[in-house]
């Protein structure tokens, strides 16, 4: 069972996937920090290019099954067109001012 998106935790996660679902580009980018960074599977990754691949451009698409952390982590079902659907696991650092400094993904 999943969570409804409105129904996360954390304002800036709840953002975040809104974005993504809603393939919002511009918002994501503004919930980012001027220096976010992203890893995904353990290896830090150029974020401009790693969103755009594996988000807008391949339309991905979250749905969450799990928040901890205060709803800084999610274990969550993730699809998109290059890869289909698989079970993710994602980690968010969020700074005093909201916006997120990084994030973490990967096949959990």
């Amino acid at each position: 069972m999943t969570i409804q998106t409105a129904r996360l935790s954390d304002p800036a996660v709840r953002a975040f996937v809104t974005a993504v679902n809603a393939h919002d580009r511009e918002g994501l980018l503004a919930l980012l920090t001027p220096d976010a960074t992203v890893a995904d599977d353990g290896a830090d990754r150029d974020l401009t290019e790693w969103i755009d691949r594996e988000i807008f451009s391949s339309h991905g698409h979250l749905d969450v099954d799990r928040e901890s952390a205060g709803g800084r982590a999610l274990l969550a079902h993730y699809s998109n067109d290059t890869w289909g659907e698989m079970r993710t696991r994602w980690r968010f650092t969020v700074e005093d001012d909201g916006r997120i400094s990084r994030f973490e993904t990967g096949q959990a």
